[in-house]
């Protein structure tokens, strides 16, 4: 049997980015990096929600949004 679950995570909108890296400072867990010198990307795998990269950001062009997943149950 599965469930659906939500989590918080981290998303950049990646065309209104400056790329100023902000927030690859605060996340503490590295979840954030810079692509190319032109935009920030999140690993989803490591990013948990905590959403300081969002309150950093001088561009507000980071949000932290709820997505499902599944989880199976035992």
């Amino acid at each position: 049997m599965s469930s659906i679950r939500k989590k918080r995570k981290a998303f950049v909108e990646q065309a209104d980015c400056v790329a100023c890296g902000c927030c690859v400072k605060v996340c503490p867990l590295g979840a954030i990096r810079i692509i190319r010198g032109i935009m920030a990307q999140v690993d989803m795998g490591k990013c948990v929600g905590c959403g300081k990269c969002a309150k950093e950001c001088p561009a507000s062009v980071i949000t932290v949004r709820e997505v499902d997943y599944e989880k199976a149950m035992v």
